[in-house]
């Protein structure tokens, strides 16, 4: 029962009553993995469904998603120390010029919520920074501009990897709210999601 309490709290966004079910949870013999998957996961996969069939907005989304993290935060050490494999590793960004990062905060909550290793790089990340973690073994890149003037940096971000004959290791999927499926293909990138919960399940099919 205690992991279907989880799931509710999650799903309501009481990030204090996640983190005592989660604590309480393993206190009662519960497989850190377990939890991860059938209270966590399954979870954020519902807000995501949710979101997408307009029962919810963005703010609900949001605090679904730090509910999920004040769990996450308990489980982490334990997920590493049994040695569960995240499903895959991404890196995400803001790019240059671009200092937003709420939208980007959100994908990355909801890519953590969904099993996946992140790599938060931040706001303003130089095409440099994005090459580096290609290089470090990430398996996809996800760029975010929030600007019409910064979407080029995604293109430079694109050039350098390329440059770098880095490219061809990683899937590079891009999003805003200036960005268009267009541009995402104009740039040469693996894929585009206009939301949280589509970059979550396109992370997931380009991984997968």
């Amino acid at each position: 029962m205690e992991l279907e309490t989880i799931y509710q709290n999650v799903i309501d966004g009481n990030a204090p009553a996640v983190q005592s079910g989660v604590k309480e949870a393993l206190a009662g013999g519960a497989d850190a993995g377990t939890i991860l998957q059938e209270a966590l996961i399954r979870a954020m996969t519902e807000i995501g469904r949710r979101f997408e069939s307009g029962d919810l907005y963005v703010p609900e989304m949001l605090v679904a998603a730090r509910a999920m993290q004040a769990g996450l935060i308990v489980l982490k050490p334990l997920l590493m120390a049994s040695g569960v494999q995240a499903t895959g590793r991404v890196a995400i960004g803001t790019v240059q010029g671009d200092l937003h990062d709420i939208g980007k905060n959100l994908v990355a909550m909801m890519l953590e919520g969904a099993g996946l290793e992140v790599n938060d790089l931040g706001a303003d990340v130089a095409p440099e920074r994005f090459v580096q973690a290609a290089q470090e073994g990430v398996d996809v890149i996800a760029m975010s501009a929030l600007l019409t003037t910064t979407m080029p940096a995604m293109k430079r971000t694109m050039d350098a990897l390329e440059k770098a004959g880095a490219r061809n290791r990683v899937k590079v999927i891009v999003g805003g709210a200036p960005v268009t499926r267009e541009y995402a293909k104009q740039i040469g990138a693996d894929g585009y999601a206009p939301d949280a919960s589509s970059a979550t399940r396109l992370v997931k099919s380009v991984v997968g």
